[in-house]
């Protein structure tokens, strides 16, 4: 039957990531293409024991309708964490739960976005709220990054040549997919930007609890005096993904509209992955099981990055993030990537070309993002060994 496609949905393409994932299911390829957190990092024995306990002793109030605003204990629970360790929420503020921080996106661009406005982003930025953002008919306008965060001039100057701006949207802690940390300097100019021209921003926080060098940094949220941040987190990176357990930081009146927007998508999050995350913050050592991320992350990053230093043709250039997944890698100007990784793939190691990452696609970028969470310490060295013989070949 032949149907026809909404203009919602008619400048949303797949995923280049996930199409990648069809092409690195062989078994001896070498993946650093991915955005997974390390199984090692699930605390699956002390999770299956909280949900047996819950669904023994309280199994019809787990598997019964919730609130969409959420598991009170759970919003109450992470209210006093973000509270103690960041600032907020403050007066004004209300906090609920989502299904994973994808949906922090999909509410903001329901409740703020019409079609035709006009969203500020990193360039490069993931792909996953990019492509939310296009399905409300959103124009995205690409901020050039530095690795201190957005260019700040370049960020004025698209605001004012684009008079329906909306929102920002920004992922200040080691940026997927570049790796870069916004400053706190430029955090204060990005807000005051904000302010002058009446812009939103959407703080998505995803890699936040992830560092394991330097100091945190406050997040925006935290300085937001006129109820303009929008703050989303997510357990899916410091506890398990499929739990599909976020939550949504919001002034009050915004998020009563956010609240009514989620009822028309899924009701409520699950009850039983809210409780086992609760559970899990509150009964168990969430702040030790934090800082062993953080070590397991750390080495694999560390060796990655000394890897890349030893092994990549000089004319490569990369940062080198203090947390998170990530590290993304620049061929030199005017080169184009993706046929780079695809002679990689060819090779049996993948990453990611950073053409999955713009806002216009049909523009080639010279950047390939490498993940340094789900490969082991072998596979590492394997991949960055067969990666840094390829650069040589295509840096002549």
């Amino acid at each position: 039957m032949a149907f026809i496609q909404s203009n919602r949905m008619s400048g949303v393409s797949g995923s280049i990531i996930r199409e990648l994932f069809k092409m690195t299911a062989a078994p001896d390829m070498i993946s650093f293409a991915g955005g997974n957190p390390s199984p090692d990092t699930f605390p699956t024995a002390e999770m299956a024991a909280i949900a047996n306990d819950a669904l023994l002793h309280r199994g019809a109030s787990m598997l019964q309708y919730g609130f969409t605003e959420g598991f009170s204990p759970l919003r109450d629970a992470l209210k006093s964490y973000l509270k103690g360790k960041h600032g907020f929420p403050k007066e004004g503020d209300e906090l609920i739960t989502v299904s994973g921080g994808q949906q922090a996106a999909d509410l903001t661009s329901k409740v703020l976005l019409n079609e035709g406005d006009a969203v500020l982003c990193e360039e490069l930025s993931f792909v996953g709220v990019l492509n939310t953002f296009r399905s409300y008919g959103a124009k995205l306008v690409g901020v050039k990054m530095e690795p201190d965060g957005m260019n700040v001039a370049d960020l004025e100057q698209k605001i004012q040549a684009n008079p329906k701006a909306k929102l920002i949207y920004i992922i200040p802690n080691f940026q997927n997919p570049t790796g870069f940390t916004t400053s706190l300097e430029k955090r204060k100019q990005i807000y005051a930007l904000a302010q002058r021209y009446d812009l939103m921003i959407l703080e998505d926080d995803p890699y936040g609890e992830l560092r394991y060098e330097g100091e945190f940094l406050p997040p925006f949220k935290s300085m937001d005096t006129d109820g303009r941040v929008i703050f989303g987190g997510s357990f899916s990176k410091t506890m398990a993904p499929a739990l599909r357990v976020g939550f949504l930081v919001a002034e009050s009146s915004l998020m009563k509209r956010m609240v009514v927007a989620k009822q028309t998508e899924d009701v409520h999050t699950a009850t039983l992955t809210q409780e086992i995350c609760y559970r899990y913050m509150t009964e168990h050592d969430f702040e030790g099981h934090l800082k062993d991320i953080r070590k397991l992350y750390a080495v694999k990053c560390k060796r990655m990055l000394d890897d890349m230093e030893q092994r990549f043709s000089p004319a490569i250039t990369f940062n080198r993030p203090q947390g998170g997944l990530f590290v993304t890698a620049f061929l030199p100007e005017g080169m184009d990537a993706w046929p780079f990784v695809q002679e990689g793939i060819a090779r049996k190691v993948a990453c990611v070309p950073g053409v999955a990452f713009v806002m216009d696609p049909s523009v080639p970028s010279n950047a390939f993002r490498m993940n340094f969470s789900m490969p082991s310490l072998e596979q590492i060295d394997q991949g960055t060994e067969i990666l840094g013989k390829l650069t040589y070949e295509w840096c002549k």
